[in-house]
Parts: structure tokens; sequence; C-alpha cells
């Protein structure tokens, strides 16, 4: 068993057990009918003589095991990392014997974490770099126009009917009316808006294709066939670079084409050196997390990975889609997924450890005003007040936490 486990035995016996016993008593009692008693009014002895005591233990437990639990890490002082295990050994009407296995943080033994050897890159832009970066934004900034003459090309948008079948049969889900499809968005299947490239407006044409064989079960390498009609055809217009493209991207006093690729060089080489910075900081914490040594609990990784799930979870429910669902598209089940989490999981959990044992080591610490003004500035940021910032993080000290830890990283940064 591991340093950090911990199993802490507690026994609650003669009037303390009968005080829960009581509890599960009145609370069964309310909604229980004996016969010549009125609803909830039957005594003790009568409701125990039908019932059998026996039948108050799980609802005496569940109201004894938060208050031991309680007692047990303040006895034992010990800071659980992860949902304690708990085990009923025995109860009987006299008393009852639980054990909690607790597991604290692990032992960490931290290793060298400045001057590590990483090389810290320059950003260095391009001619050919801002040349794309100015194209993207003309891109950007296009204005769609009706193509009066030509056929469907490469970035157009083509406005179509299709409709689906496979196995002779309409495809259902298969069919779409006035839909816009923009040629090489990857919207559909491989080979459809290929086929639709050299199409005229009013032009109909049957494409024989396959569906990839990773997708969905039930379409899963199957031959469909799309009936397609293009109505239209919709092309990109590429503003000229000039004073009024300036200003539709927020350069008021800019006049000049030169000025303005400064600005894209600046743009570029500011998101370039961030880029940088991020991969700079990724390798040192890379090597300094090998240098550390931590035996990492199967639980608490197991906890990381529950974490990582819901966090999943929850930017689905923000597109309206369920993890079952998810699970369907992807062929993934809760185990794979689980299994597929598990080494980003051990990177996190040790790269938390890893900075949280930069903090300690240097002894970094803020004061109550300190933490007050950043929870000020950071409620200002998302536009709330410091109390509801406050209440949100569940306590000051998680935002004396994130600064300890941001402090760290700067740290890191600065010693190599």
């Amino acid at each position: 068993m591991k340093k950090n486990v911990h199993e802490i035995e507690v026994k609650i016996e003669g009037k303390d057990w009968g005080k829960y016993l009581d509890k599960a008593f009145k609370k069964k009692n309310k909604d229980t009918k004996i016969d010549g008693f009125r609803k909830g009014q039957a005594p003790k002895d009568m409701f125990i003589k039908k019932f059998g005591i026996e039948s108050l233990y799980m609802d005496a437990v569940d109201a004894a095991v938060d208050e031991a639990y309680k007692k047990a890490l303040e006895d034992a002082k010990i800071i659980p990392v992860v949902e304690p295990k708990l085990d009923v050994k025995s109860v009987d009407k006299d008393k009852v014997e639980f054990k909690f296995t607790l597991i604290s943080k692990p032992e960490i033994k931290l290793g060298e974490y400045k001057k590590l050897g990483v090389k810290k890159e320059t950003a260095k832009i391009t001619k050919k770099e801002i040349d794309e970066e100015v194209e993207a934004l003309r891109s950007q900034m296009a204005e769609i126009v009706l193509k009066e003459k030509g056929a469907v090309a490469e970035k157009d948008t083509a406005v179509i009917d299709f409709k689906g079948y496979v196995d002779g049969k309409e495809l259902e889900g298969g069919t779409g009316s006035n839909f816009p499809l923009e040629i090489g968005s990857h919207s559909f299947i491989p080979g459809f808006e290929e086929g639709l490239v050299g199409m005229k407006s009013g032009e109909t044409k049957t494409l024989d294709l396959e569906f990839p064989k990773d997708y969905v079960k039930d379409l899963a390498g199957k031959k469909v066939k799309f009936d397609v009609t293009v109505h239209e055809i919709k092309t990109r217009k590429l503003p000229e670079l000039g004073e009024d493209f300036y200003k539709d991207l927020g350069y008021e006093d800019m006049k000049t084409e030169e000025e303005f690729r400064k600005e894209v060089e600046k743009v570029l080489s500011e998101r370039k050196q961030k880029e940088l910075d991020d991969k700079f900081l990724d390798e040192c914490l890379d090597k300094a997390s090998n240098n550390m040594k931590v035996d990492i609990n199967d639980e608490i990784i197991d906890d990381e990975i529950h974490r990582m799930i819901h966090d999943v979870e929850h930017k689905l429910q923000m597109q309206g889609l369920t993890i079952e669902q998810y699970y369907e598209f992807t062929g993934l089940t809760h185990e794979k997924m689980h299994e597929q989490m598990h080494d980003e999981a051990v990177k996190r959990v040790k790269l938390r450890y890893l900075i949280e044992s930069v903090a300690d080591a240097e002894k970094i610490d803020f004061t109550k005003k300190e933490v007050d003004a950043k929870a000020e500035e950071m409620a200002t940021n998302y536009g709330i007040t410091k109390d509801e910032l406050i209440k949100a993080y569940g306590s000051d000290e998680v935002v004396k936490y994130d600064m300890k830890m941001h402090r760290a990283l700067e740290i890191i940064k600065e010693n190599n």
C-alpha cells in the first residue's frame, strides 16, 4: 500500500448509534401506516416489530457516515485529493463500524526546474508569410457575388438541390433544397464537392460515391448516388488594397500599402512569438516534469480522467449534443475514451504537482490585499462584481492558488 493511502476505522456504538437509529426511524415513520395508528404516528417498538430494526440500518448509516467522515479527517489531519472509499464493515442494533480509505497528495521530489537548456526562439517573419496573410485578410473581407458566367470552381459557393439513394432507397437525411455549399469546405463526403466542379447553373448530375469506411455504422463503406442540381453559383470578389479596405479592418488612419504590410508583419510576429513562447514553456515543463519523482495513485489518474470526460460532456451540451450521441458518432465507448485519455491525464496531474511544488520551493505567497486586487481585476474583466467572482470560485483561496500557479510558471520561464 502506498504511503499516501490511509485507512481509518470508525466505530459508533451505544447511545451515539441509537441517536442515528432514532433519526432513521423518524424519517421512515413519516410515510408509514401501521394498523391502529395514524400515518406516521406508530411508536418505534411497533415499527420495529412489523418491519424489523434492520429496515433502519441503511438510513442510519447514511446519517452517521457524514459526521464520521468529518471526524476522521479532523483526527487524522489528512486532506484527501479524491473521493474516499467507504466500507461498512459491520452493522447491528448496537453499533456500526466503518472503514474509510483516504488518498492524500503523494510525496513529490522536485528535480531541477531551472537552467534546463531549452532553446528559446525569436519569431522571424518572411515576405511569403506576409503575402499569405494579406491574401487571407482579403479573402476574409471578400464580397460574395453571383457568378454570371462560367462553371463551379474551387472556393465558389454552389446553391444546390440534392437527393441521396442507398440500395435504391432514398437516404434518410440525405436531401436538401437551395443548399449553399462552399467547394473545398469538405462539408460532404469525399467526392461530392469535387463532383460539382465544372457544373453550370441549371445543370443536373448524378454522383456515384461511397461512404468512408469510418463513417456511421449503418452506412460505412456503402455505395451512394446523389442527384444534384445547381441553381446558381456564387463567387468571392476580393477587395483591392486601399484606404477603404484598411478602414474595414479597423485601421482608420492607414494610408499606404507599405504601412499596412508593416502592421501585418507586426501582428504576425506577435502571434508567432506567442506560439514560440508557449512551445518553449511546454518544453521546459516537460523537462522539469521528467526531473521530478512522484508515484501517482491510479485513483488520482482516474479522477482526472473523469474530470476530462465531464469537460467533454459540458462542451457537447453547449452544442446541443449528449455524450451518448458523441459515442455513437465516433464509435467510442466510455471505457475506450477512458483509455485514450489516460496518458494526457497523467501528464496533467504531473504538471499540476510540478507547478505546485515550484510554488512551494520558491515560497510564493500573496497578501490578502494583493488577492483582493487580483479578484477585483478579474471581476472587472468578466463584467461581474468581486463578490460574484468569489462566490463562483468558492473562496478567495482559489484566486490565491491561481496567482501562485501563474507566478510559478513565470519563474520557470524567467530562469530558462
